[in-house]
């Protein structure tokens, strides 16, 4: 790299992010984490790096840190790059979910699935960006080595069958930009012209913006748990208690307006894939944030708390809220797909999070309950083997 090292406000981003989860605890998750992580500047500069995403690039710390994104990204993907990072500050974005390239130092494609949020203060300007990136070449490599095997033996069931899973993918890709064209240009519209729009025009120009949100949170909730069902399995030792720091503090920077009471027992460790792991704890975590906030005359801060027991080589996790609840007398519907047991006005969503949820359990050789009680909150309770059982039933 020939440009020299940006002068940012680093170290105040740094230092922001790590208050919220102690100095050595936000370092700790960066540092051990497989998956390549990245403070990124409003401006697009490199703030902090972890060690991943160091080797999964080829180069050293020292020369990412203080350069533009935009120096190691495919020449092809940058327009997108640009487009994303800026619908995420103008806020037409909350979130990023998306396959794209950068290159290595040797000159090679390193295809990535790319995870960014952007954290707010409290009066909701951007501060910087969180980055997650997993190195997904062996996973496209190996989709295409499956797909000739299956030709080769004339699998026609599981031919069609991942067929119809590429046509999904494809689908859903597909339909983002469009989407993402029609967040855009509403939010030019609002910006532009909401001084010329009678009432009735605001009330519609704010429902094309509100279902073309949904829409893009219900596809990428669909790109996960298509993920989660297919991942390969990356099995090691966890701390669960990091995992749930962490995404506390990313559901407390994510919502500012919002105080949170966020308690978490330490030394909850597990066997299994981290990442799916998290994404596990983001859903029970969020989910409880989310209806702890709707909760009618919700005054008092949101609490959580995140505990466990190991029990005959098992780890109870217990995720426990203290919002609206639920009537039991639905609860077969909790985890299946699409079923909401909250409208959209009591913080129900697409329907698919705690199913996403299930998915990462059971795929762990576990299992995924809840008690609940409406107006009383609600407990669930996640069963993990706290020892490594071996490899992964191809089956589940």
């Amino acid at each position: 790299m020939s440009l020299p090292r940006a002068t940012t406000t680093a170290d105040h981003a740094t230092a922001a992010v790590a208050s919220k989860m102690g100095d050595d605890r936000f370092r700790q998750a960066m540092a051990a984490s497989n998956i390549g992580m990245a403070i990124v500047s409003i401006e697009g500069i490199w703030l902090e790096i972890n060690p991943a995403l160091c080797a999964m690039l080829g180069y050293r710390e020292d020369e990412l840190r203080g350069h533009h994104y935009s120096e190691v990204t495919h020449p092809d993907d940058l327009a997108i790059s640009n487009n994303l990072v800026t619908a995420l500050v103008n806020g037409s974005l909350a979130s990023v979910d998306e396959h794209k390239r950068y290159v290595h130092r040797d000159g090679s494609e390193v295809w990535v699935q790319l995870n960014v949020a952007v954290m707010r203060d409290e009066s909701g300007a951007p501060q910087y960006f969180i980055s997650h990136m997993r190195d997904i070449r062996g996973e496209r490599e190996a989709g295409i080595a499956l797909s000739a095997r299956i030709e080769e033996r004339g699998a026609a069931l599981d031919a069609s069958n991942r067929q119809l899973q590429l046509f999904a993918d494809a689908v859903a890709h597909d339909l983002r930009a469009p989407l993402r064209s029609i967040e855009s240009f509403s939010a030019l519209l609002s910006e532009r012209a909401i001084e010329r729009l009678n009432e009735t025009d605001r009330d519609y120009l704010g429902r094309i913006r509100a279902a073309a949100s949904r829409m893009t949170s219900l596809l990428a909730a669909l790109t996960e748990l298509s993920h989660v069902t297919r991942a390969e399995m990356r099995v090691a030792p966890v701390d669960l208690s990091l995992l749930a720091d962490w995404v506390g503090a990313e559901l407390q920077d994510a919502d500012p307006r919002h105080r949170g009471e966020i308690s978490v027992q330490p030394g909850l460790q597990v066997e299994g894939d981290e990442r799916l792991l998290k994404l596990m704890l983001n859903q029970l975590m969020h989910n409880a944030w989310k209806f702890s906030c709707e909760r009618e005359g919700q005054v008092e801060p949101v609490r959580i708390e995140v505990s466990g027991e190991t029990v005959a080589g098992r780890l109870l996790l217990t995720i426990r809220d203290h919002g609206a609840g639920f009537d039991m007398r639905y609860a077969h519907k909790l985890f299946e797909p699409f079923q909401r047991l909250h409208g959209p006005d009591q913080g129900g969503g697409h329907g698919l999070g705690l199913a996403i949820a299930r998915r990462v359990v059971e795929r762990h050789r576990g299992e995924l309950r809840a008690h609940s009680q409406p107006g009383a909150g609600s407990t669930f309770i996640v069963e993990l083997p706290v020892a490594k059982t071996g490899e992964e039933n191809t089956d589940a």
